[in-house]
């Protein structure tokens, strides 16, 4: 009896325990689930306003169009357009003789490069690359010169065919990411002959070591030039660069030389093709699809014409007194083949991005794809680590959706008074509440970015009380704006909504990156600028901004301490 009763006993105490596990194991998964969903939109809105980004860039490509056409009546007024409207003809230079000028000092202890260059060469330049070693300008200048030489033998649409003993492996973004391009070398292999790549654009901007990955690619593509395939993206622009990092970082690491490398680079990414064909059914390229563009177009247009997806091409352009604009060898249609590809044949789209913790550490995974002989598409994950390993899965949920809400806290700043008055249209009598609906309904009609306002209010308005929102109260835990007194506060919200597109607009100005611009620049610009968006801000108030900006008082302005004074300072996030 007695042993009977201890196994009765073992098996209740076994019938709880199992029990609690299966308890703890539904709880377990609640919780990843609410987690995951947090994680998502959070997501949600990191690529919602970055979708709204892309369309504000497309308004800034319409600005410098128009400045193009509004700025000067004359050809004789043309020279006062920045040399980037109106460049000067370009003097035949031997830049390999200017760069073999450049010497490398005894202390530089990172590799030196010696051209041809070889495997194991690039091998060499990736293990400094790990330690964190910058390559020195020289080798820098020399490798955009020999990637130039083999980019301007190429077509517009590289054509390639798969074979059983050679896989295929195509890449998408990569944006700075250098641990992520060890981690697909590392997973992957590196290239050769027998394991070729294709990467697809953005190799640069965003991540910190843009130039590393650069430098990296065009070393594989001069040890194999048919083997390892580079197209341009939308990144490869020298006034994306200027507005996304990468022409900073340029700087900051070669200071000295670092304007030969952006007017170098500006050259080199006129001559990356526009896209890969493989067996002439998988077309790798870079950006969206259309309608109304053709293979056969973009065949055949003078890629190296388009300088930047953001303005005209400029050469040859000419000024024609008789129409009073100017005049480019691309056609419209031609220029918008370089954003758009036409959907003709293509059965499928397959979207590939290979930048993991791409908006915040933890955000997202990045992937590639491998294409054999019969082009089936074989995908691959993976993130990398070296940070977010150490992060619980709730801090790391935390840091993405505080990053998220934070972008989001500087949209709805630069649309403050709009947003005000927007939600009084819903409270006819004054009262400083509406309900949680209509103020879903107004910010919608303010900031048009289509997110689930009602679910994200809680964590962007001050109070909810009885289902209504007292809007009169602020929003909640929002940044705030760092400005000088001078400002006023519809100047201030529009700098901070605008001052993407001003930083971009101002360094063109600033021809030799000094980050110092005159006074006459800085206003004829700015009274462009408001003409163009139809802002109503008096040039007054900007003449006044201008003015305390220039502390010396030698009648220049530093651009960068004048959006720095602009800044969005946030608050301490709360932990949830």
């Amino acid at each position: 009896m007695g042993c009977s009763h201890s196994v009765h006993n073992e098996t209740k105490k076994s019938e709880k325990a199992m029990k609690a596990a299966v308890l703890i194991q539904n709880w377990y998964r609640c919780y990843k689930a609410r987690l995951e969903l947090r994680r998502r939109q959070a997501l949600n809105i990191f690529e919602t306003i970055e979708y709204a980004d892309e369309q504000d860039q497309m308004q800034l490509a319409k600005f410098f169009t128009f400045m193009l056409e509004h700025y000067v009546k004359n050809k004789s007024s043309a020279d006062n357009l920045p040399k980037i409207f109106n460049p000067e003809p370009k003097r035949k230079s031997d830049q390999e003789t200017i760069i073999s000028l450049i010497e490398v000092p005894d202390t530089y202890y990172g590799p030196r490069l010696k051209f041809p260059l070889t495997f194991a060469d690039v091998v060499l330049l990736i293990d400094a690359f790990k330690e964190n070693q910058i390559l020195h300008a020289r080798y820098v200048l020399e490798v955009l010169v020999e990637a130039k030489k083999i980019l301007q033998q190429m077509p517009n649409i590289i054509h390639i065919s798969s074979t059983v003993s050679k896989e295929l492996t195509i890449c998408g973004d990569i944006h700075g990411k250098l641990d992520d391009l060890f981690l697909i070398f590392y997973k992957n292999g590196l290239p050769s002959g027998n394991n070729r790549y294709v990467f697809n654009g953005d190799f640069v901007d965003r991540g910190q070591n843009s130039m590393e990955v650069l430098m990296v690619l065009f070393s594989f593509l001069l040890v194999y030039p048919n083997d390892i395939y580079l197209n341009r993206g939308n990144h490869e622009d020298y006034l994306m660069n200027m507005r996304y990092g990468f022409t900073k970082e340029i700087m900051q690491k070669y200071k000295q030389h670092g304007a030969k490398i952006l007017h170098l680079l500006e050259e080199v990414y006129t001559w990356l093709p526009i896209g890969t064909l493989i067996d002439k059914k998988v077309l790798v390229i870079h950006g969206g699809i259309a309608d109304n563009t053709d293979l056969n177009m973009l065949e055949q247009m003078k890629r190296n014409r388009m300088r930047s997806v953001l303005m005209p091409p400029l050469v040859p352009a000419v000024f024609d007194p008789r129409h009073g604009h100017f005049s480019h060898e691309l056609s419209p249609p031609a220029m918008l083949a370089m954003e758009q590809l036409t959907k003709n044949e293509w059965d499928q789209i397959i979207t590939v991005f290979s930048a993991s913790n791409y908006y915040e550490e933890g955000s997202n995974r990045g992937a590639y794809l491998k294409l054999s002989h019969d082009t089936t598409p074989r995908f691959f994950q993976y993130q990398s680590s070296q940070i977010t390993q150490a992060k619980t899965l709730h801090e790391r949920v935390n840091i993405v959706e505080n990053a998220a809400f934070r972008i989001l806290g500087e949209r709805m700043i630069s649309r403050k008074t709009n947003l005000i008055k927007a939600f009084q249209k819903y409270d006819p009598n004054d009262t400083g509440k509406i309900s949680l609906s209509d103020w879903a309904k107004a910010t919608e009609e303010v900031l048009e970015l289509h997110l689930p306002w009602m679910s994200l209010c809680p964590r962007l308005v001050k109070t909810i009380e009885d289902g209504y929102v007292l809007y009169n109260m602020g929003f909640k835990d929002l940044p705030v704006v760092r400005a000088p007194q001078v400002a006023k506060a519809g100047m201030v919200e529009t700098l901070v909504r605008y001052r993407s597109d001003l930083k971009i607009i101002f360094n063109v100005i600033d021809k030799d990156q000094s980050g110092l611009i005159s006074m006459d620049e800085f206003r004829a610009m700015w009274k462009l600028f408001c003409s163009h968006y139809n802002i109503d801000i008096e040039e007054s108030h900007v003449d006044q901004v201008a003015h305390s900006m220039d502390l010396n008082k030698d009648g220049s302005i530093d651009f960068n301490e004048f959006l720095t004074a602009f800044d969005v300072v946030h608050r301490a996030t709360n932990k949830l």
